[in-house]
């Protein structure tokens, strides 16, 4: 059975609540838990930058505004847990330690934010390095890793496979603000190149890009690794 690592991001499952798709990423991610050991990273999504932003106007500090941020990830990460029942272990996963852990019991692991000054995307790489994943998946609001911000220019070109030390030369410009808003930051590319655990980009809009992508091997988004294939469908 492989292991895969999603990197969830709030903006694709929780961009408000009110406008949620947790409900059909429930259905997606336990059809994938029947053919992988799965561990899904949640990030914090628009709450997230609601909180950081109401903190940074009291003139909080950006290491305390990231610990809010992590707050808001574990709780959507809560909130998937609940949507999923018995498909998950009950308990978010607060660190690498108690995911591996969380494992041993067949199911589902949720874990949000870790660290300040760490995205979700970071600990989602060192999850996978962790558990010697066979592929990181990245569902997020583009559909792969552009050339330039595909929201901003026009002329962004999309990249079908890049090497991770291409990934790097791409992100390395990165902020690391709290609540910071890109497809990958720098420490999870760096990641990334050290593990040598491939990375798939994709669109996660639509929970059902995620589906076809792990159960059927078709995907639209960009592959990051040195291999010479997607290690798809399962």
């Amino acid at each position: 059975m492989k292991t895969i690592v999603i990197s969830l991001g709030g903006s694709v499952l929780v961009p408000t609540l009110e406008s949620h798709n947790i409900e059909r990423y429930v259905a997606v991610l336990k059809k994938i838990a029947e053919k992988c050991r799965v561990f899904v990273v949640v990030g914090g999504g628009g709450e997230a930058r609601r909180y950081i932003g109401a903190a940074r106007q009291l003139g909080v500090d950006e290491t305390t505004s990231d610990e809010l941020g992590i707050l808001v990830t574990r709780l959507n990460a809560r909130l998937l847990i609940a949507g999923l029942g018995a498909a998950a272990y009950p308990r978010v996963a607060e660190d690498y330690t108690q995911a591996k852990e969380f494992s041993g019991a067949g199911r589902i692991v949720v874990m949000g934010g870790v660290t300040p000054a760490q995205t979700t995307d970071a600990v989602s790489a060192v999850l996978a390095e962790g558990v010697s994943a066979d592929l990181l998946i990245n569902a997020t609001s583009v559909d792969g890793i552009y050339s330039a911000d595909p929201k901003k220019d026009a002329g962004a070109v999309r990249h079908e496979r890049l090497t991770p030390a291409g990934l790097l030369d791409i992100i390395t410009q990165s902020r690391l603000d709290a609540g910071a808003n890109t497809v990958l930051d720098i420490v999870a590319g760096k990641v990334v190149e050290r593990s040598g655990v491939p990375l798939l980009v994709l669109d996660g809009r639509d929970p059902e890009n995620l589906s076809r992508a792990v159960l059927e091997g078709q995907y639209m988004g960009t592959l990051v690794g040195t291999g010479e294939a997607c290690p798809l469908p399962v």
